[in-house]
């Protein structure tokens, strides 16, 4: 299966792979928001390579608008209460 894979496809894929720990380590909120949209761009790219641009394109709208924006209002919801 790696023997048939693009340099391109190799290269995403590690991107994606070294992605997905950064996000799961931030102990942050607001850093795991934006690092978590980053890895989701990673994604979208990921899916456009391999020939998915619909998966690409939901992707895009919910994981990169859609989830922070929600995330980064529960935050701030949850922080002003704490105050």
């Amino acid at each position: 299966m790696v023997a048939t894979l693009a340099p391109l496809q190799v290269t995403i894929l590690a991107l994606v792979a070294a992605g997905a720990p950064l996000v799961a380590l931030s102990r942050d909120p607001v850093r795991m928001v934006v690092v978590n949209s980053f890895y989701n761009w990673a994604l979208v790219i990921l899916f456009v390579v391999f020939g998915a641009p619909d998966v690409a394109l939901s992707m895009l709208v919910v994981g990169s608008v859609g989830y922070p924006l929600i995330l980064l209002v529960a935050i701030a919801r949850s922080r002003r209460r704490t105050q």
